[in-house]
């Protein structure tokens, strides 16, 4: 058969997928944390997940009214290695591209343990309590491109934080930000040091997930806990979070889950029709939520590539969705995608998940929506 008038079946068969990967449920009924992840995992899919802003602002909507606070899936305890993350969800730390000063990082703060970031006006990182007012560096993400703020008003790590979101995207996370020219300038002009999107905690998520979002309240204090405590989400101070002992009973907010990854090697067309036949279509990307959310589910797969719902045509030349959203958010692989006949679009299970093209016979586990 022709590849056209396969195009033309696939999307004959195809509908729009739902633009929420995963939906989240408010039960408003008392149980400690333990009782509400339990019942998370057996009615849905875990206790709630918080990967972004975006995600906050669905939280607070689905309280019906209730002013109450509610369990997430935050817990501490004692023996969870502090963990260095970025401010950024989907920066992932990457311990080989760190640049510490001399002895850093020394973990030895007067007033507790060292847990946040300051970057020096060479570039070099320090670590310090994050309850020190500084300087702070802020920046601004559009339509691909980066614009960086040093804030000279003196904040706690978690107030400068609050500043970057409310007023730009976030603070500077990630390494090719730190090493941006830009960055550079303005760190040169500074007359001291500054706050950046670096901070460490024992904080780990009930699926498992590495998400590195944070909504904490201005008086959490970031430091490894020396009991069990558990995340809340409190309606009446903007979705901002507190802890508390987990025995505690309160309401909780349960997510369902509408990704799921299938370790069984396909190739790309067999992928395609377990998906329908099974769940919903081979898995579509249209922006970089998306993309994170995705990527964190694919570090389990058992292959180094796992197939999306991508492929191209050579009769009308074209990279092309099955689910017949068009091709717009775009995460290749440098060098990526030169154009060529019999392929289709696989995510790397690794390293930056970034997209490559495959030959359509070759077999990798696979990524569907669920209806």
């Amino acid at each position: 058969m022709q590849w056209s008038l396969i195009l033309l079946f696939l999307m004959a068969q195809c509908c729009f997928i739902d633009c929420q990967l995963y939906q989240f449920h408010y039960i408003n009924e008392n149980k400690t944390w333990t009782e509400a992840q339990q019942y998370c995992r057996e009615k849905h899919t875990d206790l709630a997940t918080v990967t972004n802003m975006k995600d906050m602002k669905r939280l607070i909507n689905i309280s019906a009214g209730d002013q109450r606070e509610a369990w997430i899936g935050l817990i501490s305890k004692p023996e969870f290695t502090r963990t260095w993350f970025w401010s950024l969800s989907g920066e992932k730390f990457d311990e080989s591209e760190k640049n510490w000063n001399n002895n850093e990082p020394s973990d030895r703060g007067i007033q507790g343990s060292e847990n946040c970031g300051i970057v020096y006006q060479n570039l070099t990182w320090l670590d310090q309590g994050c309850k020190w007012p500084e300087y702070f560096l802020c920046y601004d993400e559009t339509n691909n491109s980066h614009k960086y703020h040093l804030i000279k008003d003196m904040k706690t790590w978690q107030k400068a934080q609050s500043y970057c979101r409310e007023n730009h995207t976030d603070l500077i996370s990630g390494t090719k930000q730190r090493q941006d020219e830009e960055v550079k300038k303005l760190m040169n002009s500074s007359d001291r040091s500054a706050y950046f999107g670096l901070f460490r905690d024992n904080w780990r998520w009930s699926d498992g997930s590495s998400f590195s979002f944070r909504h904490w309240n201005n008086d959490f204090n970031i430091s490894e806990s020396v009991s069990i405590l558990c995340g809340l989400t409190v309606f009446n101070d903007g979705g901002r979070w507190k802890n508390d002992t987990c025995d505690k009973k309160k309401p909780c907010i349960c997510y369902d889950d509408k990704m799921i990854l299938i370790k069984e090697n396909k190739t790309w067309e067999d992928a395609l029709t377990y998906c329908r036949e099974n769940h919903h279509d081979l898995v579509t990307i249209t922006n970089m939520d998306d993309q994170i959310w995705i990527q964190e589910k694919v570090k389990n797969a058992s292959t180094d590539y796992v197939w999306m719902g991508l492929r191209y045509t050579c009769t009308l030349d074209f990279w092309f969705w099955v689910s017949d959203e068009v091709v717009i958010y775009k995460n290749w692989a440098e060098g990526e995608p030169t154009d060529d006949c019999d392929m289709s679009g696989a995510m790397e299970t690794g390293g930056k998940h970034k997209w490559r093209k495959k030959i359509y016979l070759d077999k990798y586990n696979l990524i569907c929506s669920k209806k």
